[in-house]
């Protein structure tokens, strides 16, 4: 008798290489999880949450550069996985979703948790199809798999539960080979007007984001030839920050000014394997030229002067020879000169000697960054986190970064520390948590506990969603309903069998932090940072400015003049 397309589905995904499945089992999941467990050979790793298990579906893929798998039951046991799964297709890391369905003969009859998943996924993924009928086996799987290896991408199975028990077809044969990705090489003719462009002109800055993946040595020996101060979005930080001498930081909204100066007083920029959002970040007169792999990238997000399709490390690799050695490196010079001076500035704020006795979430960063060792793999709850990543944390060429970049979501950190550690055991992993994002997605800390998981949890304790309440305060409001009760996490964690660790004064967190990070186990470490710690981005703009201006207006007029007072406290009497 034939294998059942439940034992199909195992077999293959063993035979591409899957290790693990991430999800919560469903009686539409059955037939898969019976297979697994008759197998094996693939662990099923249940979460407490589905949106948990496609995050860290998400960073198992990214660390492990393998296609990851998660799974979810029908109706809301596969909608819980949406929003992971679009972080993932943002993210650009290849991941299998297997969205569990009701049965196929109730389908379009309003039964008990029907949804219609194949049009839901449709948004956050590069394939995704609805198997009704056997005879769709195995090509619908191994099309899924390929596209979402090849395509970098999320691909999505929508399959019934009893589809998934049903007999594979007779001629059905179990074969896979891997696709491997191929080099894009873009138009020669474009790459000899690039050429001339950057050896006519004599301050050219690059911009780098995660396209640069596997390009940092080429990037590097480019920027030397053009003497060009390189700056990178957040998604390349790990790329092409570290064993970078002509490195100046980060720019955009959490960057540095450095960063923001590179660019701004540029004759050339030279954008590769980045689409960074913000417009406002872009020179006003500089050429703009832009390499990158997705068609649709290109001009984006600024108007371009040449645009051109290609992977980034062999487009440098044809671009490299044409190029011209410049003598003059006086733009570098400034640009590097006012990088030392910013992160100069910055490391002041990461001090532990607070003379109104907070601990300022920048030095607690800087604690983490020293004693983590040299290829942690850190992740990061949007807001404050990011941002306090993004300037503290170095990269070496071998730490990893992982957050939600892109799609922004919060609750991320937890989730991504889980698969990364998983995928990574003998690898330091340290979360970097909003108190806002572990409270959103804290059941699945009881994961760590049930599969052994010794990842570390720090959690930025403001008692605040501390990036919303900035961002608020920038556009004039007030902000009540920013402000969180939070517990004793630390007391949490003991409570699950976690070893908790709480810090409330400045003088206690070195050290503190170090046996945090020496315990052999899954730990949490609970710090109470400073609530109104400002984040100024490296251009404000007017209307910024002014906002915060009637804020403060507005918090005196309502009575909160005492708030104004924490600010300058915590900003300013350092």
């Amino acid at each position: 008798m034939n294998d059942s397309i439940a034992m199909y589905f195992a077999k293959l995904l063993g035979k591409v290489g899957i290790k693990r499945i991430w999800g919560i089992t469903g009686d539409s999941l059955n037939g898969l999880s019976d297979s697994l467990k008759k197998l094996g050979e693939i662990e099923w790793i249940g979460t407490r949450h589905e949106e948990t298990a496609a995050f860290a579906a998400g960073a198992d893929a990214k660390v492990s550069g393998k296609i990851a798998v998660c799974a979810g039951s029908s109706g809301p046991g596969n909608l819980h996985l949406i929003n992971g799964l679009f972080d993932c297709q943002r993210k650009g890391v290849p991941v299998l979703a297997i969205a569990s369905h009701i049965p196929s003969s109730e389908i379009g009859s309003g039964y008990f948790q029907e949804t219609h998943p194949q049009e839901l996924f449709k948004e956050c993924s590069v394939f995704c199809e609805l198997v009704t009928n056997p005879e769709q086996m195995p090509h619908i799987l191994e099309t899924a798999i390929r596209q979402a290896i090849l395509k970098k991408g999320v691909s999505v199975i929508v399959i019934p539960g009893d589809t998934m028990l049903a007999p594979m077809p007779e001629t059905s044969k179990l074969l896979w080979n891997e696709p491997n990705l191929p080099k894009v090489l873009p138009d020669e003719g474009d790459i000899i007007e690039l050429a001339k462009i950057l050896n006519e002109n004599e301050k050219v800055t690059f911009m780098c984001g995660a396209g640069c993946i596997d390009s940092h040595d080429e990037v590097v020996k480019l920027a030397h030839l053009l003497n060009a101060p390189v700056v990178h979005a957040l998604g390349g930080k790990e790329y092409i920050e570290g064993n970078n001498p002509n490195s100046v930081g980060m720019t955009g909204l959490i960057g540095y000014e450095s960063g923001y100066y590179a660019m701004e007083n540029s004759d050339v920029l030279l954008i590769l394997g980045s689409a960074f959002p913000y417009k406002a970040f872009y020179p006003e007169d500089a050429k703009i030229v832009q390499i990158d792999i997705k068609p649709e990238a290109l001009g984006r997000h600024t108007q371009i002067d040449l645009g051109m399709v290609g992977d980034i490390k062999s487009s440098l690799e044809m671009l490299i020879p044409r190029i011209n050695k410049k003598d003059n490196n006086s733009f570098l010079k400034s640009a590097l000169k006012h990088y030392k001076n910013t992160v100069e500035s910055f490391d002041k704020l990461a001090s532990g000697n607070s003379k109104t006795g907070l601990i300022h979430p920048q030095y607690l960063t800087k604690l983490i960054d020293k004693y983590a060792s040299d290829d942690a793999i850190f992740t990061c709850d949007v807001g404050t986190p990011t941002v306090w990543a993004a300037r503290y944390l170095n990269m070496n060429g071998k730490r990893k970064l992982i957050g939600s970049f892109n799609h922004g979501s919060m609750a991320s950190a937890l989730p991504q520390a889980i698969g990364a550690k998983v995928s990574c055991p003998n690898k330091e992993v340290i979360a970097l948590c909003g108190d806002g994002g572990f409270a959103m997605l804290m059941g699945d800390f009881l994961t760590l506990i049930q599969h052994k998981i010794k990842a570390k949890i720090v959690i930025y304790n403001n008692s605040s969603l501390g990036f919303v309440a900035i961002e608020m305060k920038a556009g004039g409001y007030l902000y009540d309903n920013t402000e969180l009760e939070n517990p004793d996490f630390s007391n949490i964690a003991k409570a699950v069998g976690v070893k908790g660790f709480r810090v409330e004064e400045p003088d206690e967190l070195e050290s503190t932090v170090k046996e945090f990070l020496q315990y052999d186990g899954a730990a949490l470490l609970d710090v109470t940072t400073a609530k109104q710690e400002l984040t100024m981005p490296p251009k404000i703009s007017f209307e910024n400015a002014k906002g915060f201006g009637i804020y403060m207006v507005r918090a005196i007029i309502n009575g909160k003049g005492d708030e104004l007072i924490e600010v300058a406290k915590e900003n300013i009497l350092r």
